[in-house]
């Protein structure tokens, strides 16, 4: 069968898994691995195999430039540490953790192919999470941390996963050079990205061409992630990087019309090429079938309930209260997940007749606010909130708003 018709097909697989995801309300990435998983026993179909070039070079700069260019630079710069909280050191000891696991239950599993596995699954994916984190209404600001998290632990897990490669090659390994090349690929990366963000800005600013402004921020993410690979610094901090000052900058740059429309192509490109990359993550089931011919599939399921249980856990432990006593890790996501979910809960219950209720018209007295001077503040803030709702809606986003656009 000819390559392209099997892009076809896998097109169409895509449009029909994610109409069949909205319709039973779950997440269009698990119905989309799950599907290809199924699509790869199809008779007649031919075994497809993801090369990790392929993913690297073609899939994986514009995913992340997108979401550099979507994430509110002002909602990132003010959880800036929790995010690297999550991003870094959450990763490695996720890493870790696996590799224990692994090590300690798979037979043979060596401890340098531990840590290659812990290094592949610790980083979240930010397609996946995000569509979770809103369907089930998590607070404003714990989507953008998980956001902001999932753009970053892409680098970092990539660094500990060469590492371990080079550990399994050669058999040794240094933490003195793997935290100074961890340095070294991220500020690099970063500083190209920064600079192929200006140059693209820049282009952009004297021209008044939408297809062509939409041409060039295609080539934007290609433009930061190649050079920085090329020249051994991080490509996916790169390609994030110039996006994030791509997305800072454009309504400087774009006009509405041209934003609009390379806001809506964007989306779409976007939303194939995530299509593509699950339903073929999910086809390489076959494949990995074929290479572990001694395993049963209930034995191999098993393993992965195992990893996917000791990552879950790393994560709660990470996060949440090691005892039911002491303040949490990140005491500002707690707090902002108790106020925001006090606020927006009542007014979500509203009844769609009733007026005001979208449930962001007009901020009102927070639960928590028991003091005076609290509600002396509350009042000050509804006094300043605009009539349109767009700013001021709960006493923690009354000084940030609703993070909509970049500022």
């Amino acid at each position: 069968m000819p390559n392209i018709e099997i892009i076809l097909i896998l097109l169409l697989a895509v449009a029909v898994l994610a109409i069949v995801a909205r319709r039973i309300g779950v997440p269009y990435p698990i119905l989309l691995v799950l599907g290809g998983a199924l699509l790869g026993f199809v008779p007649g179909l031919p075994q497809i195999e993801l090369a990790p070039d392929l993913v690297f070079l073609i899939f994986l700069p514009p995913l992340l430039y997108s979401d550099g260019w979507l994430t509110s630079w002002r909602d990132f710069r003010a959880d800036l540490r929790n995010i690297g909280l999550l991003s870094i050191g959450l990763v490695i000891a996720t890493t870790v953790i696996v590799a224990v696991v692994a090590h300690a239950l798979i037979p043979a599993f060596t401890w340098p192919a531990a840590f290659v596995l812990g290094a592949v699954v610790s980083p979240t994916d930010a397609v996946a999470a995000t569509a979770i984190a809103q369907r089930v209404g998590l607070p404003r600001r714990l989507v953008t941390i998980v956001e902001g998290e999932s753009l970053v632990n892409d680098a970092t897990g990539l660094v500990v996963y060469r590492f371990a490669v080079a550990a399994v090659a050669t058999g040794t390994f240094s933490l003195v050079m793997a935290g100074a090349q961890f340095v070294e690929v991220s500020v690099g990366g970063v500083a190209i990205g920064l600079a192929v963000g200006w140059l693209i800005t820049w282009l952009e600013r004297h021209l008044n061409d939408s297809p062509v402004e939409i041409t060039i921020s295609f080539l934007a993410p290609f433009a930061a992630y190649i050079p920085a690979e090329a020249l051994g610094v991080s490509g996916v901090l790169a390609a994030v990087a110039a996006g994030l000052y791509a997305g800072r900058q454009s309504p400087r740059v774009f006009s509405p019309t041209s934003r609009l429309q390379t806001e809506i192509v964007w989306e779409v490109v976007i939303y194939l090429m995530n299509g593509l990359l699950f339903i073929l993550i999910g086809l390489q089931l076959r494949t990995l079938l074929a290479l572990m011919p001694g395993e049963s599939p209930a034995t191999l399921l098993g393993y992965g309930a195992l990893v996917s249980l000791a990552v879950i856990l790393v994560r709660l432990v990470w996060v949440f209260p090691r005892r039911g006593a002491c303040p949490p890790r990140y005491p500002g996501i707690w707090r902002a997940f108790h106020r925001t979910a006090a606020h927006h809960l009542p007014h979500l219950l509203r009844h769609p007749g009733d007026a005001g209720s979208t449930g962001f018209d007009a901020p009102q007295p927070h639960p928590l606010a028991r003091s005076g001077r609290r509600r002396q503040r509350w009042a000050r803030r509804a006094a300043r909130a605009p009539a349109d709702g767009t700013r001021g809606h709960s006493a923690y986003h009354g000084a940030r708003g609703r993070g909509v656009g970049h500022s």
